[in-house]
C-alpha cells in the first residue's frame, strides 16, 4: 500500500494522519510506503533552475533567490525566532522563490496555499479537469517521476491520498488523474479531513466515481485495513509511525511531533460547529496510554515541540501530562487547543501545566459578549475566561485567542464588546486569530435563516445568510479592518503573528 500526503500544506511538521495509518498497517504486517509529497514537492520546485528573467525581475526576487539556502537554514535555527523581523524576512523570501516557481502555470503558490486562476477546489467539475490534465499542474514533473518510480519499484495494489485541506485538493486530483491514466489497475483511495467534510456535510453524491475507487469519511484505519483484508479492527487505536518522514527537512527549528489524543469534540454543543454539523463522534485515547505513546515517540524523535492536535485537550489528558511530563526528563514543550475551564482559571493548575512543558494554549473564545456566547452554547463564562488569561500569563503560558465575527447572535454592539474585552486583556493575549463567520451548509441551524451561495461550487461547505440584525458581511469586514485591527492594543498583538505558519510557529516566539 502506498500512502501519500499531497501539496500544498504548511511544511513545518510531518502529517499525523498518514502516520496513524502507517502505524495501523504496520501493526497488522501490511507492507506500506509513506510519502510526504508536500515537503518533497516544495523542495523539488525550490531547487529547480530558474531563468535569468525570474531571478532579476526585481530586487526582492533577486535577493530571495540569492539567499534561499541561507533562509532555509534560518527557518530551522532557533535563534531566528528571537526576532520577528528576521523571521519575517526569511519566510517571506523563501515564499517568494516558491511563488515564482509556479509562474506561467496560472497558479499562485504560497507556503500555505494553492490558488488557480480558473480552477476552484469548490467545484467537482474543476477537480475533474485537474485530473484530466495533470501535466498542467506545477508539481507534475515531480510527481510524474516520483510516483512512477514508487509504483514500479514497490508494486502497491492500493494507493491512498490524505486530503485534509482545500489547498491540497487540485494537486490531489492531478495526482489521482495521473495514476488513473498511467496505472489503471491500481485501487485509488481518498480520505482525510476535507473528504470527511464533503461526505458528511454535503448531500454527497460521489461525482468522482470514475476516478477514485473509494472515498473514506472519518478515521481511515479500519477502512484501509478492510481493503487489505483485515475486518476485525473497528475503531482500533495504533501508535503513529513517523519513521518514514524526512524529519529534519521541515521548516521549523527542530522536529515537531504531532499527536492526536482524540478525534471529534467532547463538548459538541456549539451552534454552527462543523464537527457537530457533520455528526463526528468523540473518540479518545485513554489518557495514560496517550502520554505513554507521546513519551515513547518523543524519545525516538527528540522533538523540539509537541503539537497536540485534539479539537480540545481534555482536562483528564492535561492532568496526565502534569503527572508524567512528555519527553521527560527534559520536559519537551507542547501546545494545543483547549477549552476555557475552571481548571485554567486556577494559578496552581496553570503552574503545573507550565512545569509539564506547556508553552502555549489555543483558546476558541469567539466573542467578548456573554450574550453571544450563551446563544451560541459555547459553555464559556467571560469572568472565568478573564481569570484564566491572567493565570496562564502569570504561569508563563502564552495564549493564542480565536475570535469569530458576524455570527447570527452578534450585533455591532456585541462586536464592540469583543473589542473592549480584547483591549482589557491585551497584556494577557499572546496572539490573535480573527475570522469572519461562515455558516456550515449542512448544519441544522442553516434552516433557520435565508441563505444564499458564497460561490458557484457544488463542494462549498459554507453558505452565506441574511443576518437577523442586518449585521452583514460588508459591515463586519469594515468593523474588523477599520476599528478592531486599528486599535493600538490589538495592532500590537497582530504584529507578532508569524506569516504563513501562524499558530504552528507561534510557540517558538514565546
Amino acid at each position: 500500500m502506498l500512502l501519500i500526503y499531497p501539496p500544498v500544506a504548511k511544511p513545518c511538521e510531518p502529517p499525523a494522519g498518514i502516520a496513524r495509518l502507517a502505524g495501523a498497517l504496520n501493526r497488522h504486517g501490511i507492507k506500506n510506503t509513506v510519502v510526504d509529497a508536500n515537503i518533497e514537492g516544495l523542495f523539488y520546485l525550490l531547487e529547480q533552475p530558474h531563468s535569468e528573467s525570474d531571478t532579476k525581475s526585481d530586487r526582492w526576487t533577486l535577493r530571495a533567490f540569492r539567499n534561499l539556502s541561507k533562509n532555509l537554514t534560518a527557518l530551522r535555527d532557533r535563534n531566528t525566532y528571537n526576532s520577528i523581523d528576521r523571521y519575517r524576512r526569511a519566510v517571506s523570501d523563501v515564499n517568494r522563490v516558491f511563488e515564482k516557481s509556479a509562474e506561467g502555470n496560472r497558479v499562485t503558490l504560497s507556503l500555505s496555499n494553492y490558488n488557480h486562476d480558473k480552477l476552484s477546489p469548490l467545484r467537482s467539475s474543476d477537480l475533474l479537469k485537474s485530473a484530466e490534465q495533470p501535466e498542467l499542474n506545477p508539481f507534475y514533473p515531480y510527481f510524474e517521476q516520483r510516483l512512477t518510480g514508487l509504483v514500479e519499484q514497490e508494486r502497491p495494489s492500493i494507493v491512498g491520498f490524505s486530503l485534509t485541506y482545500l489547498s491540497q485538493a487540485l494537486c490531489t486530483f492531478a495526482m489521482l488523474g495521473f495514476l488513473r491514466q498511467r496505472f489503471p489497475e491500481l485501487v485509488l483511495v481518498c480520505g482525510g479531513g476535507l473528504v470527511t467534510s464533503w461526505m458528511k456535510g454535503l448531500a454527497w453524491n460521489n461525482p468522482f466515481a470514475g476516478l477514485a475507487d473509494h472515498f473514506i469519511a472519518g478515521p481511515g484505519e479500519s477502512a484501509l485495513l478492510a481493503l487489505a483484508g483485515i475486518h476485525d479492527s473497528a475503531q482500533e487505536h495504533c501508535t503513529p509511525d513517523y519513521s518514514p518522514f524526512p524529519l529534519r527537512d521541515y521548516l521549523s527549528p527542530g522536529v515537531i511531533l504531532p499527536y492526536s489524543g482524540s478525534s471529534g469534540c467532547f463538548w459538541n454543543k456549539c451552534s454552527f460547529c462543523p464537527e457537530k454539523a457533520e455528526g463526528n463522534p468523540y473518540l479518545s485515547v485513554e489518557a495514560n496510554r496517550a502520554v505513554t505513546e507521546i513519551s515513547s515517540l518523543a524519545k525516538a524523535m527528540q522533538p523540539s515541540l509537541i503539537h497536540l492536535l485534539d479539537n480540545s485537550i481534555s482536562t483528564v489528558l492535561m492532568k496526565s501530562l502534569i503527572a508524567n511530563p512528555p519527553g521527560a526528563p527534559q520536559k519537551t514543550q507542547w501546545y494545543g487547543f483547549a477549552r476555557v475551564s475552571q481548571e485554567l482559571a486556577d494559578i496552581n493548575f496553570c503552574m503545573a501545566l507550565k512545569r509539564s512543558g506547556c508553552v502555549m494554549l489555543k483558546l476558541g473564545l469567539e466573542s467578548g459578549d456573554q450574550d453571544v456566547l450563551d446563544r451560541m452554547q459555547k459553555g464559556i463564562d467571560l469572568k472565568t475566561t478573564s481569570q484564566a488569561l491572567k493565570a496562564l500569563k502569570r504561569a508563563g503560558i502564552a495564549t493564542y485567542i480565536y475570535l469569530l465575527f458576524g455570527t447570527p447572535a452578534e450585533t455591532i454592539e456585541g462586536a464592540g464588546k469583543t473589542l473592549d474585552f480584547t483591549v482589557k486583556h491585551s497584556n494577557e493575549i499572546g496572539f490573535l486569530n480573527l475570522a469572519l463567520f461562515n455558516m456550515p451548509v449542512g448544519g441544522a441551524e442553516a434552516q433557520e435563516y435565508k441563505t444564499r451561495s458564497f460561490y458557484d461550487g457544488d463542494l462549498s461547505l459554507y453558505t452565506d445568510f441574511t443576518h437577523p440584525e442586518g449585521w452583514d458581511r460588508k459591515q463586519v469586514r469594515q468593523f474588523i479592518e477599520h476599528e478592531f485591527k486599528r486599535h493600538p492594543a490589538v495592532s500590537a498583538i497582530l504584529k507578532k503573528e508569524p506569516p504563513f505558519f501562524t499558530s504552528n510557529h507561534a510557540p517558538f516566539f514565546v
